[in-house]
């Protein structure tokens, strides 16, 4: 049996950490920042519209 991975607790820029303070005040950060990854993800087109994440070649990708 494997243990689980271990939450990633990265290090916010200053004005970041102060648009989640001011803009997302009643929202928790982890929240957030996990729908905006999954945000980014779709539009950089690394996870189809279920939300699964895209393998293999695509075509379209940005460089």
């Amino acid at each position: 049996m494997s243990a689980a991975p271990r939450p990633l607790h990265p290090t916010l820029h200053g004005s970041t950490a102060e648009i989640l303070r001011r803009c997302y005040r009643y929202e928790s950060p982890a929240d957030v920042l996990a729908r905006a990854v999954r945000l980014l993800a779709t539009a950089d087109g690394h996870l189809d519209p279920a939300g699964r994440i895209i393998t293999g070649p695509r075509t379209g990708r940005r460089t």
